[in-house]
Protein backbone atom coordinates (compact mmCIF):
# COMPACT_ATOMS: atom_id res chain seq x y z
CA UNK A 1 0.00 0.00 0.00
CA UNK A 2 1.61 2.94 -0.53
CA UNK A 3 2.19 6.56 1.46
CA UNK A 4 -0.91 8.48 0.62
CA UNK A 5 -3.96 7.45 2.62
CA UNK A 6 -6.97 7.15 0.34
CA UNK A 7 -10.71 7.46 1.57
CA UNK A 8 -11.39 3.52 0.86
CA UNK A 9 -9.04 2.58 3.19
CA UNK A 10 -10.10 5.13 5.91
CA UNK A 11 -14.02 3.61 5.58
CA UNK A 12 -12.21 0.44 5.80
CA UNK A 13 -11.23 0.44 9.57
CA UNK A 14 -14.84 1.60 10.38
CA UNK A 15 -17.17 -0.47 8.20
CA UNK A 16 -15.84 -4.16 8.28
CA UNK A 17 -18.76 -5.62 6.84
CA UNK A 18 -18.07 -3.87 3.56
CA UNK A 19 -14.73 -6.18 3.04
CA UNK A 20 -17.14 -9.18 3.66
CA UNK A 21 -19.10 -8.12 0.95
CA UNK A 22 -16.72 -7.25 -1.73
CA UNK A 23 -15.40 -10.33 -1.16
CA UNK A 24 -18.16 -12.17 -2.45
CA UNK A 25 -18.19 -10.69 -5.53
CA UNK A 26 -15.03 -10.89 -7.61
CA UNK A 27 -12.59 -9.14 -4.96
CA UNK A 28 -9.64 -10.63 -3.80
CA UNK A 29 -8.04 -9.70 -0.67
CA UNK A 30 -5.28 -8.34 -2.24
CA UNK A 31 -7.80 -5.88 -4.02
CA UNK A 32 -8.95 -4.30 -0.58
CA UNK A 33 -5.41 -2.61 -0.50
CA UNK A 34 -5.81 -0.91 -3.77
CA UNK A 35 -6.78 2.22 -5.13
CA UNK A 36 -10.72 1.76 -5.78
CA UNK A 37 -11.71 3.14 -9.11
CA UNK A 38 -15.12 3.47 -10.17
CA UNK A 39 -15.76 3.55 -14.10
CA UNK A 40 -19.02 4.21 -14.58
CA UNK A 41 -20.73 4.55 -17.58
CA UNK A 42 -24.31 5.74 -19.52
CA UNK A 43 -24.31 2.00 -21.28
CA UNK A 44 -27.05 0.19 -21.40
CA UNK A 45 -29.81 -0.65 -25.08
CA UNK A 46 -30.64 2.88 -24.74
CA UNK A 47 -29.76 4.76 -28.11
CA UNK A 48 -26.65 4.20 -30.70
CA UNK A 49 -24.37 6.54 -28.03
CA UNK A 50 -24.36 4.18 -25.05
CA UNK A 51 -24.83 1.12 -26.42
CA UNK A 52 -21.15 0.17 -27.29
CA UNK A 53 -19.64 1.79 -24.13
CA UNK A 54 -19.20 -1.72 -22.29
CA UNK A 55 -16.75 -2.27 -25.07
CA UNK A 56 -14.59 1.15 -23.74
CA UNK A 57 -15.61 0.25 -19.95
CA UNK A 58 -14.03 -3.31 -20.46
CA UNK A 59 -10.72 -1.04 -21.91
CA UNK A 60 -10.63 1.01 -18.84
CA UNK A 61 -10.72 -1.64 -16.47
CA UNK A 62 -7.75 -3.02 -18.27
CA UNK A 63 -6.25 0.37 -17.65
CA UNK A 64 -7.03 0.78 -14.07
CA UNK A 65 -5.78 -3.20 -13.65
CA UNK A 66 -2.33 -2.28 -15.07
CA UNK A 67 -1.43 0.33 -13.15
CA UNK A 68 -2.38 -1.54 -9.75
CA UNK A 69 -5.99 -0.31 -8.87
CA UNK A 70 -8.76 -2.10 -8.29
CA UNK A 71 -11.91 -1.13 -10.61
CA UNK A 72 -15.85 -1.69 -10.01
CA UNK A 73 -18.43 -1.01 -13.40
CA UNK A 74 -21.09 0.60 -12.25
CA UNK A 75 -23.89 2.57 -14.91
CA UNK A 76 -26.74 4.95 -15.14
CA UNK A 77 -28.09 4.68 -18.62
CA UNK A 78 -29.18 7.77 -20.11
CA UNK A 79 -32.12 8.70 -23.02
CA UNK A 80 -31.54 9.43 -26.18
CA UNK A 81 -33.30 13.07 -27.40
CA UNK A 82 -33.64 11.78 -31.29
CA UNK A 83 -36.16 8.52 -29.41
CA UNK A 84 -37.86 11.29 -27.36
CA UNK A 85 -38.59 13.72 -29.81
CA UNK A 86 -42.64 14.77 -30.43
CA UNK A 87 -44.05 13.59 -27.51
CA UNK A 88 -44.08 13.62 -23.97
CA UNK A 89 -40.95 11.67 -23.14
CA UNK A 90 -38.67 14.70 -24.28
CA UNK A 91 -39.89 16.43 -20.88
CA UNK A 92 -37.52 14.02 -19.13
CA UNK A 93 -34.53 14.71 -21.05
CA UNK A 94 -32.90 17.76 -19.27
CA UNK A 95 -34.25 16.11 -15.80
CA UNK A 96 -32.51 12.67 -16.87
CA UNK A 97 -28.53 15.38 -16.90
CA UNK A 98 -29.57 16.04 -13.03
CA UNK A 99 -30.83 12.62 -12.35
CA UNK A 100 -27.83 11.11 -13.73
CA UNK A 101 -25.01 13.19 -12.52
CA UNK A 102 -26.93 12.52 -8.64
CA UNK A 103 -26.40 8.74 -9.12
CA UNK A 104 -22.84 9.33 -9.48
CA UNK A 105 -22.70 10.93 -6.84
CA UNK A 106 -24.40 8.54 -4.99
CA UNK A 107 -22.43 5.69 -6.17
CA UNK A 108 -19.63 7.51 -5.50
CA UNK A 109 -19.96 8.51 -2.05
CA UNK A 110 -21.91 5.58 -0.66
CA UNK A 111 -18.86 3.25 -0.91
CA UNK A 112 -16.61 5.33 -1.23
CA UNK A 113 -14.23 5.66 -4.39
CA UNK A 114 -10.89 7.04 -4.13
CA UNK A 115 -11.04 7.89 -7.88
CA UNK A 116 -13.07 7.46 -11.11
CA UNK A 117 -13.37 7.46 -14.57
CA UNK A 118 -16.89 8.06 -16.00
CA UNK A 119 -17.58 7.20 -20.30
CA UNK A 120 -20.78 9.02 -21.89
CA UNK A 121 -21.48 10.18 -25.60
CA UNK A 122 -24.86 11.07 -25.35
CA UNK A 123 -26.75 14.84 -25.21
CA UNK A 124 -27.21 14.95 -21.48
CA UNK A 125 -25.01 12.50 -20.42
CA UNK A 126 -21.68 13.54 -20.86
CA UNK A 127 -22.60 17.17 -19.07
CA UNK A 128 -24.03 14.91 -16.10
CA UNK A 129 -20.97 13.22 -16.05
CA UNK A 130 -19.03 16.52 -16.01
CA UNK A 131 -21.10 17.85 -13.31
CA UNK A 132 -20.58 14.83 -11.21
CA UNK A 133 -16.79 15.36 -11.77
CA UNK A 134 -16.78 18.85 -10.61
CA UNK A 135 -19.04 18.51 -7.60
CA UNK A 136 -17.36 15.25 -6.44
CA UNK A 137 -13.72 16.64 -6.83
CA UNK A 138 -11.84 13.29 -6.26
CA UNK A 139 -9.04 12.00 -8.94
CA UNK A 140 -10.95 11.53 -12.15
CA UNK A 141 -11.40 11.39 -16.48
CA UNK A 142 -13.80 11.77 -18.50
CA UNK A 143 -13.66 9.12 -22.16
CA UNK A 144 -15.76 10.48 -24.50
CA UNK A 145 -17.77 7.89 -26.39
CA UNK A 146 -16.84 8.77 -29.75
CA UNK A 147 -18.85 9.73 -33.33
CA UNK A 148 -21.18 7.49 -35.32
CA UNK A 149 -20.29 6.94 -38.60
CA UNK A 150 -21.52 8.88 -41.56
CA UNK A 151 -24.42 7.96 -43.48
CA UNK A 152 -24.74 7.42 -47.04
CA UNK A 153 -23.57 10.39 -49.26
CA UNK A 154 -22.34 11.61 -45.85
CA UNK A 155 -25.73 12.59 -44.70
CA UNK A 156 -27.26 12.22 -41.25
CA UNK A 157 -30.52 11.34 -39.39
CA UNK A 158 -31.63 14.72 -38.49
CA UNK A 159 -32.94 14.96 -42.05
CA UNK A 160 -35.69 12.45 -41.60
CA UNK A 161 -37.85 15.29 -40.07
CA UNK A 162 -38.27 16.73 -43.27
CA UNK A 163 -38.49 13.82 -45.12
CA UNK A 164 -41.42 12.54 -43.68
CA UNK A 165 -43.06 16.00 -44.55
CA UNK A 166 -41.83 15.50 -48.26
CA UNK A 167 -43.41 11.85 -47.98
CA UNK A 168 -46.94 13.18 -46.71
CA UNK A 169 -46.67 15.65 -49.64
CA UNK A 170 -45.79 13.07 -52.41
CA UNK A 171 -42.67 14.29 -52.94
CA UNK A 172 -40.78 11.31 -51.72
CA UNK A 173 -42.15 7.21 -51.42
CA UNK A 174 -42.48 5.89 -48.66
CA UNK A 175 -39.57 3.09 -49.31
CA UNK A 176 -37.50 5.55 -50.21
CA UNK A 177 -37.92 7.02 -46.65
CA UNK A 178 -37.32 3.45 -44.84
CA UNK A 179 -34.32 3.20 -47.25
CA UNK A 180 -32.68 6.19 -45.23
CA UNK A 181 -34.19 6.05 -42.49
CA UNK A 182 -32.55 2.08 -42.35
CA UNK A 183 -29.16 3.54 -43.66
CA UNK A 184 -28.56 6.73 -42.05
CA UNK A 185 -27.30 5.65 -38.53
CA UNK A 186 -24.80 2.97 -39.51
CA UNK A 187 -22.98 2.54 -36.53
CA UNK A 188 -22.88 3.11 -32.74
CA UNK A 189 -21.68 6.57 -31.42
CA UNK A 190 -22.88 10.00 -30.74
CA UNK A 191 -24.66 11.41 -33.49
CA UNK A 192 -22.69 12.49 -36.95
CA UNK A 193 -23.27 16.59 -36.60
CA UNK A 194 -21.84 19.04 -34.17
CA UNK A 195 -25.10 18.57 -31.88
CA UNK A 196 -25.06 18.65 -28.08
CA UNK A 197 -23.74 15.32 -28.00
CA UNK A 198 -20.68 15.67 -30.10
CA UNK A 199 -20.05 19.33 -28.57
CA UNK A 200 -20.04 18.66 -25.00
CA UNK A 201 -17.33 15.77 -25.69
CA UNK A 202 -15.37 18.56 -26.87
CA UNK A 203 -16.26 20.61 -23.93
CA UNK A 204 -15.00 17.88 -21.80
CA UNK A 205 -11.78 17.68 -23.65
CA UNK A 206 -11.74 21.57 -23.63
CA UNK A 207 -11.94 21.91 -20.02
CA UNK A 208 -9.07 19.34 -20.01
CA UNK A 209 -11.35 16.31 -17.97
CA UNK A 210 -10.78 14.02 -20.81
CA UNK A 211 -7.30 12.79 -22.76
CA UNK A 212 -6.10 14.91 -25.37
CA UNK A 213 -7.47 14.35 -28.91
CA UNK A 214 -10.47 12.12 -26.85
CA UNK A 215 -13.26 13.35 -28.50
CA UNK A 216 -14.97 12.43 -31.52
CA UNK A 217 -12.82 9.46 -32.04
CA UNK A 218 -14.66 7.15 -34.62
CA UNK A 219 -16.67 4.75 -32.35
CA UNK A 220 -15.59 2.00 -34.97
CA UNK A 221 -11.85 2.89 -35.03
CA UNK A 222 -9.96 0.70 -32.35
CA UNK A 223 -7.55 4.07 -31.33
CA UNK A 224 -11.14 4.91 -29.16
CA UNK A 225 -9.77 1.61 -27.15
CA UNK A 226 -6.72 2.69 -26.79
CA UNK A 227 -7.83 6.06 -25.64
CA UNK A 228 -10.24 4.24 -22.87
CA UNK A 229 -7.40 2.19 -21.65
CA UNK A 230 -5.01 4.95 -21.46
CA UNK A 231 -7.92 6.83 -19.25
CA UNK A 232 -7.80 3.82 -16.73
CA UNK A 233 -4.25 4.25 -16.62
CA UNK A 234 -4.08 8.24 -16.29
CA UNK A 235 -6.54 8.04 -13.52
CA UNK A 236 -4.42 5.78 -11.44
CA UNK A 237 -1.78 8.35 -11.52
CA UNK A 238 -3.97 11.33 -11.09
CA UNK A 239 -5.24 9.66 -7.74
CA UNK A 240 -1.10 8.74 -6.79
CA UNK A 241 -0.26 12.50 -7.92
CA UNK A 242 -3.54 13.76 -5.49
CA UNK A 243 -4.90 15.55 -8.72
CA UNK A 244 -8.56 16.74 -8.69
CA UNK A 245 -11.10 18.62 -10.57
CA UNK A 246 -10.71 21.71 -8.64
CA UNK A 247 -7.38 22.14 -9.63
CA UNK A 248 -8.13 22.02 -13.55
CA UNK A 249 -11.61 23.51 -13.85
CA UNK A 250 -11.09 26.90 -13.07
CA UNK A 251 -11.90 29.91 -14.53
CA UNK A 252 -9.53 29.96 -17.30
CA UNK A 253 -10.43 26.61 -18.06
CA UNK A 254 -14.33 27.50 -19.05
CA UNK A 255 -12.93 30.54 -20.56
CA UNK A 256 -10.92 28.01 -22.83
CA UNK A 257 -13.32 25.52 -23.65
CA UNK A 258 -15.77 28.40 -24.73
CA UNK A 259 -13.35 29.94 -26.97
CA UNK A 260 -13.16 26.36 -28.69
CA UNK A 261 -17.23 26.24 -28.68
CA UNK A 262 -17.11 29.46 -30.65
CA UNK A 263 -14.23 28.34 -33.34
CA UNK A 264 -16.16 24.46 -33.45
CA UNK A 265 -19.59 26.17 -34.47
CA UNK A 266 -20.89 24.15 -31.19
CA UNK A 267 -24.85 23.70 -29.93
CA UNK A 268 -26.74 26.09 -28.11
CA UNK A 269 -26.99 24.21 -25.06
CA UNK A 270 -23.65 24.02 -24.09
CA UNK A 271 -24.18 27.37 -22.72
CA UNK A 272 -26.95 26.21 -20.59
CA UNK A 273 -24.11 22.72 -19.51
CA UNK A 274 -21.55 24.79 -19.08
CA UNK A 275 -23.18 27.58 -16.81
CA UNK A 276 -24.27 24.01 -14.91
CA UNK A 277 -20.83 22.67 -14.59
CA UNK A 278 -19.24 25.50 -13.32
CA UNK A 279 -21.52 25.80 -10.61
CA UNK A 280 -20.79 22.67 -9.18
CA UNK A 281 -17.63 23.65 -9.55
CA UNK A 282 -18.50 26.77 -7.39
CA UNK A 283 -17.37 29.07 -10.45
CA UNK A 284 -19.94 32.15 -11.55
CA UNK A 285 -20.05 31.94 -15.46
CA UNK A 286 -22.32 34.11 -17.18
CA UNK A 287 -23.90 33.87 -20.47
CA UNK A 288 -22.97 36.97 -21.74
CA UNK A 289 -19.05 35.78 -21.63
CA UNK A 290 -20.09 33.22 -24.09
CA UNK A 291 -21.40 36.29 -26.37
CA UNK A 292 -17.82 38.08 -25.59
CA UNK A 293 -15.51 35.40 -26.26
CA UNK A 294 -17.84 34.48 -29.81
CA UNK A 295 -17.45 37.50 -30.82
CA UNK A 296 -13.35 37.18 -30.69
CA UNK A 297 -13.11 33.65 -31.75
CA UNK A 298 -14.26 32.66 -35.41
CA UNK A 299 -15.97 29.78 -36.18
CA UNK A 300 -12.87 27.50 -37.87
CA UNK A 301 -14.85 24.30 -38.34
CA UNK A 302 -16.95 22.57 -41.20
CA UNK A 303 -19.72 20.39 -39.68
CA UNK A 304 -22.88 19.39 -40.26
CA UNK A 305 -25.95 20.84 -39.54
CA UNK A 306 -24.64 24.37 -40.12
CA UNK A 307 -22.28 22.89 -42.47
CA UNK A 308 -20.82 19.90 -44.23
CA UNK A 309 -19.08 17.41 -42.71
CA UNK A 310 -20.46 14.55 -40.36
CA UNK A 311 -18.16 14.90 -37.28
CA UNK A 312 -16.36 11.55 -37.58
CA UNK A 313 -14.17 13.47 -40.56
CA UNK A 314 -13.37 16.23 -38.10
CA UNK A 315 -11.62 13.70 -35.70
CA UNK A 316 -9.35 12.54 -38.83
CA UNK A 317 -8.71 16.40 -39.07
CA UNK A 318 -6.98 16.62 -35.89
CA UNK A 319 -10.11 17.25 -33.92
CA UNK A 320 -9.97 19.42 -30.48
CA UNK A 321 -6.49 19.82 -30.44
CA UNK A 322 -5.73 20.94 -33.75
CA UNK A 323 -8.82 23.78 -33.81
CA UNK A 324 -6.85 24.76 -30.23
CA UNK A 325 -3.46 25.14 -31.92
CA UNK A 326 -5.44 27.15 -34.47
CA UNK A 327 -6.63 29.28 -31.61
CA UNK A 328 -3.50 29.73 -29.33
CA UNK A 329 -3.31 33.25 -29.17
CA UNK A 330 -7.37 33.03 -27.58
CA UNK A 331 -6.64 30.32 -25.24
CA UNK A 332 -4.93 30.31 -21.77
CA UNK A 333 -1.91 27.23 -22.11
CA UNK A 334 -0.69 27.45 -18.41
CA UNK A 335 -4.09 25.52 -17.04
CA UNK A 336 -3.60 22.60 -15.79
CA UNK A 337 -4.68 19.43 -17.68
CA UNK A 338 -6.05 15.90 -16.61
CA UNK A 339 -2.78 14.56 -17.83
CA UNK A 340 -0.51 16.09 -15.07
CA UNK A 341 0.53 18.45 -18.40
CA UNK A 342 -0.21 22.78 -19.41
CA UNK A 343 -3.00 22.83 -22.28
CA UNK A 344 0.47 24.14 -23.70
CA UNK A 345 2.65 21.11 -22.87
CA UNK A 346 -0.27 18.74 -24.37
CA UNK A 347 -0.55 20.74 -27.92
CA UNK A 348 3.31 20.51 -28.09
CA UNK A 349 3.17 17.02 -27.51
CA UNK A 350 0.22 16.71 -29.68
CA UNK A 351 2.38 18.66 -32.51
CA UNK A 352 5.68 16.16 -32.17
CA UNK A 353 3.18 13.18 -32.44
CA UNK A 354 3.22 11.21 -36.00
CA UNK A 355 -0.52 9.86 -35.30
CA UNK A 356 -2.30 12.97 -36.74
CA UNK A 357 -0.55 12.88 -39.85
CA UNK A 358 -1.75 9.40 -40.52
CA UNK A 359 -5.47 9.67 -39.59
CA UNK A 360 -5.58 12.79 -41.71
CA UNK A 361 -4.92 10.34 -44.85
CA UNK A 362 -8.71 8.74 -44.34
CA UNK A 363 -9.97 11.99 -45.57
CA UNK A 364 -8.47 10.81 -48.71
CA UNK A 365 -11.12 8.29 -48.64
CA UNK A 366 -13.26 10.79 -48.99
CA UNK A 367 -11.46 13.08 -51.28
CA UNK A 368 -10.80 15.49 -48.15
CA UNK A 369 -7.91 17.16 -46.66
CA UNK A 370 -7.30 18.63 -43.20
CA UNK A 371 -8.41 22.16 -44.31
CA UNK A 372 -11.67 21.45 -46.05
CA UNK A 373 -12.83 20.45 -42.42
CA UNK A 374 -10.78 22.93 -40.08
CA UNK A 375 -9.83 26.39 -41.35
CA UNK A 376 -7.38 28.78 -39.81
CA UNK A 377 -7.87 32.00 -38.20
CA UNK A 378 -6.70 34.22 -41.11
CA UNK A 379 -8.74 32.59 -42.88
CA UNK A 380 -11.95 31.19 -40.92
CA UNK A 381 -15.29 29.91 -41.84
CA UNK A 382 -16.66 32.62 -40.66
CA UNK A 383 -15.51 35.50 -38.68
CA UNK A 384 -16.97 35.28 -35.53
CA UNK A 385 -18.41 32.67 -33.47
CA UNK A 386 -21.28 30.38 -33.33
CA UNK A 387 -23.87 32.30 -31.33
CA UNK A 388 -25.14 35.30 -30.08
CA UNK A 389 -26.90 36.40 -26.66
CA UNK A 390 -30.06 38.56 -27.49
CA UNK A 391 -31.57 40.67 -24.57
CA UNK A 392 -34.88 43.43 -24.49
CA UNK A 393 -38.13 43.91 -23.35
CA UNK A 394 -38.79 40.25 -24.66
CA UNK A 395 -36.23 38.62 -22.80
CA UNK A 396 -34.57 40.84 -20.23
CA UNK A 397 -33.04 38.05 -18.52
CA UNK A 398 -31.65 37.36 -21.86
CA UNK A 399 -31.60 34.91 -24.96
CA UNK A 400 -29.65 32.73 -27.52
CA UNK A 401 -29.26 32.04 -31.28
CA UNK A 402 -26.67 30.28 -32.96
CA UNK A 403 -26.11 33.07 -35.30
CA UNK A 404 -23.73 30.92 -37.63
CA UNK A 405 -26.23 28.93 -38.77
CA UNK A 406 -29.16 31.86 -39.82
CA UNK A 407 -29.20 33.65 -43.17
CA UNK A 408 -27.99 36.96 -44.34
CA UNK A 409 -31.42 37.82 -44.49
CA UNK A 410 -32.71 37.15 -41.48
CA UNK A 411 -30.04 38.44 -39.24
CA UNK A 412 -32.61 41.17 -38.86
CA UNK A 413 -36.18 40.17 -38.97
CA UNK A 414 -39.34 41.89 -37.65
CA UNK A 415 -42.75 40.21 -37.79
CA UNK A 416 -46.40 39.55 -36.42
CA UNK A 417 -46.51 36.98 -33.38
CA UNK A 418 -47.75 33.82 -33.72
CA UNK A 419 -48.27 32.51 -30.39
CA UNK A 420 -48.78 28.92 -29.01
CA UNK A 421 -48.83 27.04 -25.46
CA UNK A 422 -47.38 23.81 -27.17
CA UNK A 423 -44.86 22.55 -29.80
CA UNK A 424 -47.57 20.33 -31.46
CA UNK A 425 -49.92 23.38 -32.02
CA UNK A 426 -47.79 24.97 -33.52
CA UNK A 427 -46.32 22.06 -36.04
CA UNK A 428 -50.12 21.54 -36.93
CA UNK A 429 -50.64 25.19 -37.60
CA UNK A 430 -47.60 25.32 -39.76
CA UNK A 431 -48.24 22.28 -41.55
CA UNK A 432 -51.75 23.58 -42.04
CA UNK A 433 -50.45 26.80 -43.78
CA UNK A 434 -51.54 29.30 -40.94
CA UNK A 435 -48.06 29.77 -40.34
CA UNK A 436 -46.85 32.19 -43.22
CA UNK A 437 -43.86 34.29 -44.18
CA UNK A 438 -43.07 36.72 -42.41
CA UNK A 439 -44.67 35.40 -38.88
CA UNK A 440 -42.63 35.21 -36.03
CA UNK A 441 -43.39 31.76 -34.02
CA UNK A 442 -43.67 31.93 -30.21
CA UNK A 443 -43.65 28.97 -28.34
CA UNK A 444 -43.96 29.12 -24.37
CA UNK A 445 -44.14 27.58 -21.35
CA UNK A 446 -41.93 25.47 -22.19
CA UNK A 447 -39.15 26.25 -20.07
CA UNK A 448 -37.21 24.43 -16.93
CA UNK A 449 -40.21 24.98 -14.76
CA UNK A 450 -43.08 24.13 -16.50
CA UNK A 451 -42.34 21.46 -18.20
CA UNK A 452 -38.45 20.41 -18.11
CA UNK A 453 -37.20 22.25 -20.91
CA UNK A 454 -38.17 20.06 -23.98
CA UNK A 455 -36.43 21.07 -27.38
CA UNK A 456 -37.96 22.32 -30.27
CA UNK A 457 -36.55 20.66 -32.50
CA UNK A 458 -39.16 19.41 -34.92
CA UNK A 459 -40.80 22.90 -35.25
CA UNK A 460 -37.57 24.29 -35.77
CA UNK A 461 -36.53 21.95 -38.06
CA UNK A 462 -39.79 21.84 -40.25
CA UNK A 463 -39.07 25.55 -40.92
CA UNK A 464 -35.20 25.08 -41.67
CA UNK A 465 -36.31 22.75 -44.06
CA UNK A 466 -38.55 24.97 -46.03
CA UNK A 467 -37.02 26.79 -48.57
CA UNK A 468 -39.43 29.76 -48.03
CA UNK A 469 -40.06 29.58 -44.46
CA UNK A 470 -36.20 29.41 -43.61
CA UNK A 471 -35.26 32.87 -45.12
CA UNK A 472 -38.48 34.79 -43.64
CA UNK A 473 -39.91 33.13 -40.36
CA UNK A 474 -38.46 33.13 -37.02
CA UNK A 475 -39.12 31.31 -33.79
CA UNK A 476 -38.69 32.66 -30.43
CA UNK A 477 -38.95 30.17 -27.43
CA UNK A 478 -38.27 29.46 -23.97
CA UNK A 479 -37.64 26.55 -24.44
CA UNK A 480 -34.48 24.95 -25.97
CA UNK A 481 -33.20 23.89 -29.25
CA UNK A 482 -31.22 20.70 -30.55
CA UNK A 483 -27.45 20.96 -31.49
CA UNK A 484 -28.67 20.61 -34.79
CA UNK A 485 -30.78 23.22 -35.49
CA UNK A 486 -30.47 25.13 -38.22
CA UNK A 487 -31.94 28.79 -39.12
CA UNK A 488 -33.66 31.73 -37.29
CA UNK A 489 -34.49 30.06 -34.03
CA UNK A 490 -34.24 32.00 -30.90
CA UNK A 491 -34.35 30.13 -27.69
CA UNK A 492 -33.42 29.91 -23.61
CA UNK A 493 -36.03 33.35 -23.21
CA UNK A 494 -35.42 34.34 -19.77
CA UNK A 495 -37.59 34.59 -17.46
CA UNK A 496 -39.76 31.60 -19.07
CA UNK A 497 -43.12 32.48 -19.52
CA UNK A 498 -44.28 30.27 -16.19
CA UNK A 499 -41.75 32.85 -14.23
CA UNK A 500 -44.14 35.47 -15.75
CA UNK A 501 -41.45 36.51 -17.99
CA UNK A 502 -42.96 38.99 -21.26
CA UNK A 503 -43.42 36.15 -23.56
CA UNK A 504 -46.50 34.79 -21.11
CA UNK A 505 -48.02 38.25 -22.53
CA UNK A 506 -47.16 38.09 -25.78
CA UNK A 507 -50.29 37.99 -28.14
CA UNK A 508 -50.92 36.88 -31.86
CA UNK A 509 -50.15 39.84 -34.16
CA UNK A 510 -47.69 41.88 -31.85
CA UNK A 511 -45.06 42.89 -33.55
CA UNK A 512 -41.36 41.69 -32.47
CA UNK A 513 -38.13 42.40 -33.79
CA UNK A 514 -34.93 40.18 -33.61
CA UNK A 515 -32.03 41.84 -34.45
CA UNK A 516 -29.09 39.75 -33.64
CA UNK A 517 -25.67 42.03 -35.04
CA UNK A 518 -27.65 44.80 -31.98
CA UNK A 519 -27.86 41.69 -29.64
CA UNK A 520 -31.62 42.39 -29.36
CA UNK A 521 -35.08 41.16 -29.23
CA UNK A 522 -38.23 43.04 -28.59
CA UNK A 523 -41.39 43.74 -28.79
CA UNK A 524 -42.28 46.68 -30.95
CA UNK A 525 -45.79 46.69 -31.55
CA UNK A 526 -49.16 45.79 -29.88
CA UNK A 527 -51.39 44.05 -32.33
CA UNK A 528 -49.64 44.74 -35.60
CA UNK A 529 -49.37 48.70 -34.54
CA UNK A 530 -45.74 50.29 -33.69
CA UNK A 531 -45.02 51.82 -30.65
CA UNK A 532 -42.63 53.80 -28.09
CA UNK A 533 -41.29 51.72 -25.87
CA UNK A 534 -42.64 53.72 -22.91
CA UNK A 535 -45.92 52.19 -24.55
CA UNK A 536 -45.22 48.83 -24.86
CA UNK A 537 -44.43 48.54 -21.23
CA UNK A 538 -47.17 49.91 -19.65
CA UNK A 539 -49.27 47.10 -21.99
CA UNK A 540 -47.59 44.39 -20.90
CA UNK A 541 -47.53 45.22 -17.28
CA UNK A 542 -51.28 45.56 -17.35
CA UNK A 543 -50.86 42.04 -19.64
CA UNK A 544 -49.21 40.48 -16.54
CA UNK A 545 -51.28 41.95 -13.91
CA UNK A 546 -54.33 40.04 -15.45
CA UNK A 547 -52.22 37.24 -16.35
CA UNK A 548 -52.34 33.63 -13.78
CA UNK A 549 -50.48 30.99 -14.54
CA UNK A 550 -51.25 27.87 -16.07
CA UNK A 551 -50.77 24.77 -13.81
CA UNK A 552 -49.02 21.78 -14.56
CA UNK A 553 -49.41 18.62 -13.10
CA UNK A 554 -46.32 16.77 -12.86
CA UNK A 555 -45.26 13.31 -10.96
CA UNK A 556 -42.13 11.78 -9.63
CA UNK A 557 -38.89 13.02 -11.49
CA UNK A 558 -40.29 15.68 -13.52
CA UNK A 559 -42.33 17.20 -10.48
CA UNK A 560 -38.67 16.95 -8.26
CA UNK A 561 -36.98 18.61 -10.67
CA UNK A 562 -39.42 21.18 -12.50
CA UNK A 563 -40.00 22.25 -8.61
CA UNK A 564 -35.98 23.00 -8.25
CA UNK A 565 -34.87 23.55 -11.59
CA UNK A 566 -32.96 27.55 -11.89
CA UNK A 567 -33.45 29.37 -14.72
CA UNK A 568 -32.06 28.04 -18.23
CA UNK A 569 -29.18 30.62 -18.53
CA UNK A 570 -28.06 29.94 -14.90
CA UNK A 571 -27.74 26.32 -15.70
CA UNK A 572 -30.98 25.18 -15.60
CA UNK A 573 -30.20 22.78 -12.79
CA UNK A 574 -31.55 21.53 -10.03
CA UNK A 575 -28.77 21.75 -7.85
CA UNK A 576 -27.14 25.01 -6.52
CA UNK A 577 -23.93 23.70 -6.89
CA UNK A 578 -20.65 25.03 -5.08
CA UNK A 579 -22.31 28.52 -5.55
Amino acid sequence: MEDRVYESQKVRKISFEGDALRMSMDWSVEDLDKIQVLVESTAGASHPSSYHLGELVAEIEKGVYQFGGKPAIYTATDICDGVAQAHGGMHYSLPSRDLIASMVEIHALATPFDAMVLSSAGDKAVPAHLMAIARLDIPALHMPGGAMGAGPCLRSNEELWHMSVEVDKGQMTKEEFLAFQRACCPTCGACQYMGTAATMQAMAEALGLALPWSALIPATNAEIRRSARDAGQQVMRLARAGIVPSMILTKKAFENAISVHSAIGGSLNAVMHLIAIAREAGIELRAEEFDEIHRRVPVLVDTKTAGHYPTELFWYAGGVPFVMNEIREFLHLDVLTATGKTLGENLDDFNKNEMPRFAEMFLANYKLNRRDLIYTVKKPLKPEGALAVLKGNLAPAGATIKKFAVVADMQVHQGPAKVFDRERDAVDALLEKRIVPGDVVVIRYQGPKAVGMPEMFFMSELIASDPELSRTTSLVTDGRFSGATRGPCVGYLGPEALDGGPIAAVRDGDLIRIDIPGRSIDIVGIEGAEQTASEIDTVLAERLRQWSPPAFHHKGALRQYTALALPALEGGSASRGGL
